[in-house]
């Protein structure tokens, strides 16, 4: 499982709109690195080593569970996208954005492309005093010494005025704005009812969840398939199809949007592995009458999970009739989304490998998650 680390990164700008580029960045490395957990004021500075327009400089920490060198990588790509031109000219110039690892963690890190501790930060008050003011106690690995003794002992005497805290955290709020429906889905156990469930409460969603424990053919269904798979994926169609309608066609004034952990597609998905070839064709013409009638989610979230992951899932949340699913039955479903994926060209579907998580006991975890669906 990877592992949640801290870097702590420089941000300056002395081209156009220097505030909006370095905000832009922040959005931008929320986005595709990780969680802003904390922003310095942003101090205003002479440009350091030639000449051109003041800068406006800050430091941000970020948790991410990204390795340093990937960091690098990201960060030379946001500058690019921000407009910074790179001509391998000698020399300091002028910039739309700068980005510069100072700390990753306690990490002493040296190879060709990166150093870590920033090899010149004990000399630049630019980046020693946005981070003191940020971060005082965060101590050198190298020099063992805090930034707030490093700022005091720095030779650098340019003028370094601070203009206020301008910056702001990159808000998860707008995580889902552009979204009006989306479904989490999964085979049986992967945690899908979990997931919906979290977002909703965290981004103010309207929750829309499967009705099946009220199935009456369910229980019926695992203790004799051949019997019951029919008349329990008719009953399935049938209220999903109203319901997902119905909720759909009510407005929440006090929701930002709707979220559901299934789709109604997964009806022909199970029916395909639980009917036989007589009774799914004659399925499969009700369900094609029936879908070209509904919503399509604007954002389809499927969580994948291997076998063995399921079946200890099913097994933790104890639900009896469950307890004898075939390990078999859950890798023709897993073949079955997999299958409907590759076939889906107008869908927006996100998949997201949850095989080695848990979003329910580990925090990060959850911000795994939600970090995936950024990038996305």
């Amino acid at each position: 499982m990877k592992k949640r680390s801290k870097v702590y990164i420089a941000i300056g700008s002395n081209i156009g709109n220097k505030l909006q580029y370095l905000q832009n960045s922040l959005s931008r490395i929320s986005a595709e690195i990780g969680t802003v957990v904390s922003v310095s004021p942003v101090f205003e500075t002479p440009a350091w080593g030639f000449d051109g327009n003041d800068f406006y400089n800050a430091c941000i920490s970020v948790e991410t569970f990204e390795l340093p060198e990937t960091v690098l990588a990201k960060l030379l790509a946001i500058e690019s996208c921000l407009g910074r031109m790179r001509n391998g000219a000698e020399g300091y110039q002028s910039r739309t954005i700068d980005l510069d690892i100072i700390f990753y963690e306690d990490e002493v890190i040296t190879t060709e492309t990166l150093q870590v501790p920033h090899p010149q930060m004990q000399l630049r008050k630019f980046v020693l005093a946005p981070l003191a003011a940020m971060a005082p106690g965060k101590i050198h690995p190298v020099f063992n010494k805090t930034t707030q003794e490093l700022l005091y002992q720095c030779e650098d005497k340019s003028d370094c005025i601070n203009v206020g805290n301008l910056l702001q955290l990159p808000s998860r709020k707008e995580l889902f704005s552009k979204y009006n429906y989306i479904a989490v889905e999964g085979n049986i156990g992967a945690g899908k009812t979990t997931l919906a469930t979290k977002i909703s409460d965290d981004f103010n969603g309207k929750l829309i969840l499967e009705r099946f424990a009220d199935n009456p053919f369910l229980p019926k269904f695992y203790e004799d398939n051949a019997r019951y798979a029919f008349p329990l994926e008719m009953s399935f169609l049938a209220d999903r199809y109203q319901q997902i309608s119905d909720d759909l066609a009510q407005y929440d004034l006090f929701k930002d949007f709707v979220v559901s952990d299934y789709d109604v597609f997964k009806s022909l998905i199970f029916a395909k592995v639980t009917l036989q070839k007589e009774e799914f064709s004659l399925y499969r013409k009700l369900f094609t009458i029936m879908h070209k009638e509904m919503i399509k989610p604007d954002l389809y979230i499927y969580l994948h999970q291997n076998t063995q992951g399921l079946l200890a899932n099913i097994k933790k949340r104890g639900r009896m009739y469950e307890q004898k699913i075939p390990a078999s039955y859950l890798e023709k479903i897993n073949e079955g989304y997999a299958e409907f994926m590759r076939s889906q060209n107008n869908l927006n579907v996100l998949v997201i490998d949850v095989s080695d998580k848990d979003f329910v006991e580990n925090p990060e975890d959850y911000e795994f998650i939600l970090d995936e669906i950024a990038k996305y």
